[in-house]
């Protein structure tokens, strides 16, 4: 395990203070704390046991997120199940959320295209992102993508670099860096989807098996 000097804006700021994920969940249901509520149906707050040993972190809600107020229920999130079935990783041992709770898009005709947050949108959503983690205490935090790994341990870490490996940010829960499953649906060659997808269940793996020690 690596030792990371950094932590990023979940870890490092100030965050809101909650005794239950219940409690943070009533707080954040009015939140405005950068302007991507303005656009969005609702915010998407985390979900999964109070008790969970791995808290799985994705970038931000897609469309069918926003529409139905729960996290990774869409294509990904759906990929996400079955890659985690594979890896012997029980979804319901975990907590998911993301970076940023609001669905961040651009308007295409009828359509709402995905657009990536920025770095500030990241850091005002740390608030509730430090929250969940400070009262869940996990074993493990995975990063799925580099939005995650850029809320959780700063502009210092990079994706592609850090791939696979589990970095122990000073005094906070140890975080396994990987990729985003929606990486996986963009994938047109075959081969190389297939080749990929099994390198993200490994990763999966390795969490259910640090999750059991």
């Amino acid at each position: 395990m690596n030792i990371v000097a950094s932590v990023g804006p979940a870890l490092a700021l100030d965050v809101a203070e909650a005794k239950s994920i219940a409690e943070l969940r009533h707080q954040a249901e009015g939140c405005t704390r950068c302007d991507l509520y303005r656009n969005a149906t609702q915010i998407v707050f985390g979900e999964g046991t109070g008790k969970a040993e791995i808290v799985l972190v994705g970038e931000q809600p897609g469309d069918r997120e926003d529409l139905t107020g729960r996290p990774f229920v869409g294509p990904a999130g759906q990929l996400l199940d079955r890659c985690l079935e594979e890896a012997g990783l029980d979804r319901q041992r975990c907590y998911v959320t993301n970076a940023v709770k609001h669905f961040k898009f651009t308007p295409r005709g009828k359509r709402r295209l995905h657009a990536k947050p920025n770095a500030g949108e990241i850091r005002r959503c740390a608030w509730w992102l430090g929250a969940e983690l400070n009262i869940l205490q996990p074993k493990l935090v995975v990063a799925l993508g580099a939005s995650a790994v850029y809320a959780l341990l700063g502009p210092k870490v990079k994706l592609t670099p850090a791939r696979g490996h589990i970095l122990q940010p000073a005094n906070r829960s140890p975080v396994l860096v990987t990729i985003h499953p929606s990486y996986l649906l963009r994938i047109r060659d075959a081969a190389e989807r297939q080749r990929l997808h099994l390198e993200f269940v490994s990763d999966l793996h390795k969490a259910a098996e640090f999750g059991g020690r």
